[in-house]
């Protein structure tokens, strides 16, 4: 990852004659004689113009977003009058909008020059020199994409601008960029938020953590159309608070795994954007730089951005661009537009060594993965240096174990094909000499059964294996825009293993999922499934609500056979589930559809955060109709609430929902009368201890206590329902969750261990106070339960370990016989843990954002802050001085008012940091 060093003043003179088309260039009738092209910005006539089309102006003087109607109107007219542009539509929306794109090309873009770059990405069929040819004759692939999140609206308007160059431009950089690229064009990636002017989906996701889970429609068509189109550079055009313009060289960290090649190429259209803002007057003052910055704020680690994962999916310079949104339309558009074309005349002028280099990416990943060999860590910023240098390990194979959760173990299989990595599923046991077992254990002569699935590093995916099924992403350097863990083995607690042996297992390549009926069993007999993992869940839950007879029988669910239809099982094929006949009847207990109310009080939005995700998770996927429940329904006693047989509270910052004390009575005797209450993380677990439904409590934070999105080792009880199906050590993920002592007066369902086995990945410091401590709680209350979660186990709808545990919840089995109706008194330990005070550094400041400097500069680092706020607070621990800086809405580092203005400031004060946390 290096960065070269390339002057300004060069790049002006090398961008001069590329950057002649501005915002304010006139169509023109007039057509070169065929061949020729000219410096003037003339257009094609017969191509609508932005401004004729919308009937306002793009940039210069507009006032006013273009709507995605207009969006997709203006696509398709362009379609119909430009021979260098075809549009598609790569999929829908949430709320069914089509998601329109355009490619644009000086030739017709047929199928053989797409195969031929698709080829690059596989050295073992493509001989060097096929590659160079290629190289020389056919053009890259560049993306550019907007509005990914909904209210920043400036990356697709200026798009538009981008489109109508291409496909009706007459000038020479015209002519270079269509002739050396195929631009791909996605304006808007969440065309619901941009028409509700909100930063997440209709389901209430942040579409830019998505990338790998796929979760989400618009991600996902978008990476099906990312294959087909595969970028070697990528735009994935944002906008943040203020009035800067940011374009890379990145913040640290960046991922270890991304590519040499990419980062360079980054780093250089980084100075070319540089020069373009100079040239173009995007600055205000062409010797002045501030108008822009680089090396801060966004950084290029986590495998869910626009960014990272073109970069190491698919070896592309994907790089994100973030204009501020306080600035005026035009202003925005203009400068979106600037850095898009400046992007497309650097990847046009540098086709030939792109390419090449997009073929060395894959050759050196195959020899890497050849040799078990992972890329080292690197910084790019300046100022700083490696803190934690990648171990000294070899790799050269993952193995997804069998034996529990194959639903899920297949969701993760199919979720690597549709990377294009390589599985292969194991036909004959073999034993591996030297083994690494998930959760910081080794084992020598460990059996690997059939039926295992095997993921080689000797491939050219080798990067994307690595990144997302790494144990550790191994951070080289402390600041944090996200998450620092996002293991898919760990999230979904699959039994998985890596070695650095060099085995070749009889296997057989993975072409299609696996589930669905095993054999055939007579009509009077039955269909079975283990009820051990979230896809197993999720066909559950579908068949209740088709209205199938679904019973439960020592961990497994019973189906009559006649009801296992064509659709039943290419649904439980779809799911991975195995379906295995029975010649008996199906017997064990009948499972109920659980009618579902989901709590919309105080202090929870419902437009993000795990009320959103349960509307995804729950009502999307597990096909549950959601009830909201306000808080006055259940101070009131309303049918909205005592109807319902289960209530989720989802993550938020109140701790008593706003419930009076007649509605904590309320609660209380519903739950008493035989219901299930689930509580999840902040809210969830605060409102039931203000209630009066479980004696756990909560433990304070010390001021240097961190945990950035980090796997944790549980213990797991497996004899409470909760828990069945599950191992008896587990992982959960932990994303800065509140600490709840155990409870005294139920079941302590998932606890962290409290000795050798305690096991942490990704960021931590002072972790060890966890230990001990209750993760999921089970309360009775009378014939009910309150079952409670100090993590969200929905967090953006891929942590399949805790989806399993919220699905057992809510088929909590009955009790045999109801209890009366407990009294609106509570336990006297349940009391007192009501009482008791939240300690005072938990409340209203999630997510802050913590500084770590060295404790001598104290002083001078408040001094800064005091410039931003007075509510900022202080503590040394031993050489190091933590300032948090509370952010009660939560709101990320780019929607923060002045997060990143602070620490720029910090920076150019030279106060060095150790940590940030934002």
């Amino acid at each position: 990852m290096r960065i070269p060093e390339i002057s300004r003043a060069a790049m002006v003179v090398v961008l001069a004659a590329a950057l002649t088309p501005l915002l304010t260039g006139d169509p023109a009738s007039a057509t070169p004689r065929p061949g020729s092209c000219t410096t003037d910005p003339t257009y094609l006539g017969s191509v609508p113009s932005p401004e004729s089309y919308l009937g306002f102006p793009l940039g210069a003087g507009q006032q006013r977003v273009v709507t995605n109607a207009e969006i997709r109107g203006y696509l398709s007219a362009v379609d119909q009058a430009s021979d260098r542009v075809v549009t598609g539509t790569m999929g829908t929306s949430v709320l069914g909008q089509p998601l329109r794109y355009a490619v644009v090309a000086g030739k017709r873009v047929d199928r053989r020059t797409l195969d031929a770059i698709r080829a690059l990405r596989d050295p073992r069929t493509l001989s060097v020199g096929q590659a160079r040819r290629i190289a020389r004759d056919g053009p890259a692939i560049v993306w550019i994409a907007g509005n990914v999140h909904g209210g920043e609206t400036s990356g697709a308007d200026a798009s538009l601008k981008t489109l109508y160059e291409l496909a009706a431009g007459l000038s020479c950089a015209v002519r270079d960029r269509n002739d050396n690229l195929i631009t791909v064009i996605l304006p808007t990636q969440n065309p619901d938020g941009r028409d509700a002017a909100r930063r997440q989906n209709e389901f209430g996701f942040d579409l830019n953590r998505d990338w790998f889970a796929r979760t989400q429609p618009e991600t996902d068509s978008k990476l099906e159309l990312l294959r087909r189109y595969p970028p070697q550079v990528f735009i994935d055009a944002h906008e943040m608070g203020g009035r800067q313009y940011f374009f890379p060289p990145n913040a640290d960290p960046i991922h270890h795994e991304i590519a040499d090649q990419p980062v360079d190429w980054i780093n250089r259209i980084g100075a070319a954007n540089a020069a373009a803002f100079g040239y173009n007057g995007a600055c205000t003052d062409t010797v002045n730089t501030e108008c822009y910055f680089n090396y801060d704020t966004y950084d290029l680690f986590y495998m869910g951005y626009g960014d990272t994962v073109p970069s190491t999916g698919f070896g592309a310079a994907g790089m994100t661009y973030e204009k501020g949104s306080a600035s005026a339309v035009q202003d925005r558009v203009q400068q979106q537009f600037t850095t898009q074309w400046a992007t497309l005349g650097w990847a046009a002028a540098h086709k030939r060594e792109v390419l090449n280099g997009y073929y060395q990416i894959w050759s050196d990943a195959l020899a890497e993965g050849r040799a078990g060999a992972l890329e080292p860590n690197e910084v790019v910023q300046p100022e700083n240096e490696v803190q934690f240098p990648v171990p000294d390990i070899k790799i050269k194979s993952y193995f997804l174990m069998p034996g529990r959760q194959l639903g899920d173990v297949r969701r993760l299989v199919e979720r690597l094909r549709r990377m294009d990595v390589e599985v292969y599923r194991v036909t004959k046991p073999l034993t591996v000499p030297h083994a690494h077992i998930f959760g910081g254990r080794t084992g020598t002569g460990v059996k690997v059964p059939a039926g295992a699935y095997w993921i080689p590093m000797d491939q050219p995916q080798k990067h994307w294996i690595q990144a997302t099924l790494g144990e550790d992403p191994y951070v080289p350097f402390p600041y944090f825009y996200d998450v620092s863990s996002w293991s898919n083995p760990l999230l979904m607690g699959i039994d998985t293993i890596y070695t650095g042996d060099d085995l070749r297992p009889r296997a057989v390549r993975v072409r299609t999922i696996s589930g669905g009926r095993t054999g055939s069993a007579p009509r009077h007999g039955s269909y079975s499934f283990p009820m051990d993992s979230a896809s197993a869940a999720q066909l559950t839950f579908q068949l209740l609500g088709q209205g199938v007879a679904v019973t439960r029988d020592a961990g497994r669910a019973e189906v009559p056979a006649a009801a296992v239809t064509p659709a039943v099982d290419r649904l439980a094929r779809s799911l991975g589930v195995d379906l295995t006949p029975s010649r008996r009847p199906a017997a064990g207990a009948a499972i109920a559809l659980p009618d579902v109310g989901l709590f919309r009080g105080t202090g929870i939005s419902t437009t993000s955060g795990s009320y959103g995700e349960a509307r995804y998770v729950l009502g999307q996927r597990w096909g549950l109709s959601l009830t909201p429940v306000t808080t006055a329904d259940i101070n009131d006693n309303t049918a909205a609430f005592s109807a319902r047989t289960v209530l989720i509270v989802p993550d938020g910052s109140s701790a008593t929902g706003g419930l009076t004390a007649t509605g904590q009575a309320n609660l209380r005797n519903w739950i008493a009368s035989g219901r299930t209450y689930i509580g999840l993380r902040n809210e969830g677990t605060r409102v039931a201890r203000s209630a009066g439904l479980t004696s756990t409590t909560e433990k304070a934070k010390p001021d240097d206590y961190l945990v950035i999105g980090s796997h944790l080792r549980v213990d797991a009880d497996t004899t409470n329902p909760v828990a069945h199906g599950r191992p008896a050590e587990d992982f959960e993920f932990n994303n800065d969750d509140p600490i709840l002592n155990p409870s005294t007066t139920g079941a302590n369902v998932l606890t962290y261990p409290g000795g050798d086995t305690f096991w942490h990945n990704g960021y931590t410091v002072d972790a060890d106070l966890l230990k001990g401590t209750a993760v999921v709680v089970d309360e009775p209350t009378g014939a009910g339960h309150a079952v409670l979660f100090a993590f969200n186990p929905l967090f953006r709808g891929y942590n399949e370990s805790g989806l399993q545990l919220v699905a057992n919840a809510l088929l909590y089995p009955a009790a045999p016989a109801p209890s009366p109706l407990r009294a609106p008194g509570v336990d006297p330990a349940r009391a007192t843990a009501a009482a008791l005070p939240a300690p005072a550094n938990l409340g209203g400041k999630w997510r802050p954002a913590r500084i770590q400097v060295a404790a001598a500069d104290l002083g001078r680092t408040q001094r800064l802050v005091a410039r931003y706020t007075g509510t900022a607070t202080a503590a040394v621990v031993g050489d190091s001085a933590y300032l948090t800086i509370p952010n009660p809405q939560g709101l990320s580092f780019d929607e923060h008012p002045f997060l990143r203005d602070l620490v720029g400031d910090l920076r150019a004060a030279r106060i060095p940091l150790r940590s940030v946390v934002g």
